[in-house]
């Protein structure tokens, strides 16, 4: 479908002004909103996505220059990147304004704040004005799978929203990277959209990865079991993901593999969609995997399978947001995926020259 048009985003900022939940698109997931200054609204996007109360909702707008507005103290590290990363996949946790009400921050003095680099929500922000906002997750059940095409959406709500604008599938595919900072440095809470070399390069080095067990904010996506779908996943190496998944066909089940090569000698060289094991080969590019993670998890989903079985990333820097989406999506699985290091390198700096090098742990 053709983006959404100038009078379909004019319905959907009046909607929102008048207290109304409309789902729009971003380059990264599609995003449930609702105006920020509305209790109801927000009370709705609550209640919808069965979130818990205290999980709190990022805040987007439409103009980094409004960043002092929504934010009561923005440190000179928080400017630098909001300066070379906004419109982008980015979110800055900073202590929040009087504008923003303590439901929209799970009761946290902290808030997220992005700009997201998408036409249509740009210029639905826009329409909203210059003190208006989005409060907005992902348009999704809590802990579901996110949701990348306006198809998920519906998929997801049918007719519970007032409106959702159709944008075409998101670009990025993954989450924001979430950013805190302790003093001038910049901590990483989730990974997503943007890589760490890219935040260290503006920052000179001074960024780190948090450890989760070590984190006082409460930020969207970092619980143990997330971005999960209904059918259980498992999170294996190449050979025992193969050998796991001829035993489960063993056993009379349906089976989906996601991974990169398939095994010739396990399985048939045409296999159709009925066949007890289905292969999905998925792009040896990250950003291009990630562009395809969701849609394809949604579309195994859909295929009734009885196990989900994906091949582990590369345990390299350019794959820690796809690794850190599997690892949650696999956690009611494999219970104790969580409890995992990400190795010794998560809490050093970071910079451009080791950003190949650097090994961030088991992701299962």
């Amino acid at each position: 479908m053709p983006p959404a048009s100038h009078s379909e985003i004019d319905a959907a900022a009046a909607l929102l002004k008048k207290g109304g939940v409309v789902a729009f698109p971003t380059e990264t997931v599609y995003g449930l909103g609702a105006e920020v200054s509305s209790p109801s609204a927000v009370a709705r996007i609550f209640e919808i996505k069965k979130r818990p109360l205290d999980h709190p909702l990022i805040v987007h707008f439409a103009d980094a220059s409004r960043l002092s507005h929504w934010a009561r103290e923005v440190p000179q590290q928080a400017w630098r990147l909001a300066e070379c990363f906004w419109p982008g996949p980015l979110t800055l946790i900073l202590p929040r304004s009087r504008h923003v009400p303590e439901k929209v921050t799970g009761g946290q003095d902290t808030v997220g704040l992005r700009v997201p680099d998408h036409p249509v929500a740009l210029a639905l922000l826009r329409e909203l004005g210059p003190d208006r906002a989005l409060a907005a997750p992902s348009a999704n059940r809590f802990g579901h799978v996110s949701p990348t095409t306006a198809a998920h959406v519906r998929e997801e709500f049918g007719d519970e929203l007032d409106m959702v604008l159709d944008g075409g599938p998101c670009q990025v595919g993954l989450e924001s990277t979430i950013v805190g900072f302790e003093g001038q440095t910049a901590v990483i809470l989730r990974p997503g959209g943007i890589q760490l070399a890219a935040l260290a390069e503006v920052l000179d080095g001074n960024v780190m990865l948090s450890q989760e067990a070590e984190r006082s904010v409460r930020v969207p996506g970092a619980l143990p079991s997330h971005y999960a779908p209904s059918t259980p996943l498992e999170l294996l190496p190449a050979d025992p993901l193969w050998a796991r998944a001829l035993e489960l066909e063993a056993k009379g089940m349906r089976v989906a593999v996601m991974g990169w090569r398939r095994r010739e000698h396990s399985l048939p060289r045409h296999h159709p969609e009925n066949e007890p094991v289905v292969f999905s080969a998925m792009p040896e590019e990250p950003e291009e995997y990630a562009r395809q993670l969701y849609a394809t998890l949604r579309r195994f989903d859909r295929g009734h399978f009885d196990r989900l079985l994906v091949e582990k990333p590369p345990e390299t820097a350019a794959w820690v947001a796809i690794a850190d989406r599997l690892r949650r999506a696999s956690s009611r699985t494999h219970p104790g995926a969580n409890a995992v290091l990400r190795g010794e390198q998560s809490s050093s700096s970071l910079t451009r020259e080791d950003e190949n090098e650097t090994i961030y742990g088991q992701t299962g």
